[in-house]
């Protein structure tokens, strides 16, 4: 008895010409393909669509880091540095206070932190907040009010000459504390707009330099202790021999003379505190009065 084609089951023979039976294989299998396509583009589709625009998002950016760490993708990251730094991510400059006893000399120490060390000239604004340590730098002529010795600030020479060996410079960032009678430092500051200015010796090579002027004063003067550049302030008034040696004690390599005595200024510390010390001068100041200041 012969069985109408429906009533064939699949797990009988069916005997059928090569040529149709070849037909029917191919198009069974691209049938079965496209099915299987359809399938994993729809099941990422309904699992991109289940997360909001939000996690979208961020699983991208996770793609993108991941590739980036990996090596992947080495361009973003400057452009990630560059982002921060948009967004002002920087240190904040501070100077950290110090009360110390060397010598038997009681000292302030001002170490300033993420700061750096210029000049100017003349008024300076009592409400700079960009300020964190400024003290009178080079000593003024008492004959016509001139800056005593070599001075630059910002490229351009003020004054020429040598009355005093020890020099201070700040050049490209880089901060310069020693003692000689020729420095090339000079021009070097001239060429690239850097500072530079003259003032008493107090340290040269971990020992005394001896000066001339023997009255004792509240004493400043700028240190350099294997690389560490601070400021050092006597609380007593003090013999420049007394100062110098107690800043030896200290451990202090190269030491220069700052204006001391009642001479203004202040630091601000980590907290945002200001710490005057000295008189506050009558106003105007001398158009040629000096300051070293870090900011």
């Amino acid at each position: 008895m012969m069985k109408d084609f429906k009533d064939i089951g699949d797990d009988q023979i069916r005997v059928i010409g090569k040529e149709s039976m070849g037909r029917k294989r191919k198009h069974r299998v691209g049938v079965v393909v496209i099915a299987a396509l359809l399938v994993v583009v729809a099941g990422i589709l309904v699992c991109y669509l289940a997360y909001s625009p939000a996690e979208r998002q961020e699983a991208v950016a996770g793609t993108v880091e991941a590739e980036a760490e990996s090596g992947a993708m080495k361009s973003s990251q400057p452009h990630r540095l560059k982002l921060g730094l948009q967004a002002g991510i920087s240190e904040k400059a501070f100077v950290e206070i110090i009360d110390t006893v060397a010598n038997e000399v009681a000292l302030m120490l001002y170490v300033p932190h993420h700061a750096q060390m210029t000049l100017q000239t003349g008024q300076i604004e009592l409400h700079d907040t960009t300020i964190v340590y400024i003290a009178r730098a080079a000593d003024l002529r008492a004959d016509n009010g001139g800056i005593v010795g070599a001075f630059v600030c910002k490229g351009k020479p003020l004054s020429w000459g040598l009355s005093k060996r020890g020099y201070c410079a700040s050049i490209e960032g880089q901060v310069y504390v020693g003692v000689a009678e020729n420095s090339p430092l000079f021009e070097a500051a001239t060429e690239k707009e850097g500072y530079f200015f003259r003032q008493y010796p107090l340290v040269s090579n971990g020992q005394v330099v001896e000066n001339k002027p023997k009255g004792k004063s509240v004493r400043r003067g700028i240190c350099d202790r294997q690389g560490e550049i601070f400021m050092a302030e006597t609380v007593d008034e003090v013999s420049f021999h007394d100062f110098s040696q107690a800043l030896v004690e200290l451990g202090v390599n190269q030491a220069v003379y700052i204006v001391g005595s009642d001479s203004y200024g202040w630091a601000v510390d980590k907290d945002g505190n200001r710490h005057e010390f000295g008189k506050l001068p009558q106003q105007p100041v001398p158009v040629n009065t000096t300051y070293l200041v870090w900011r």
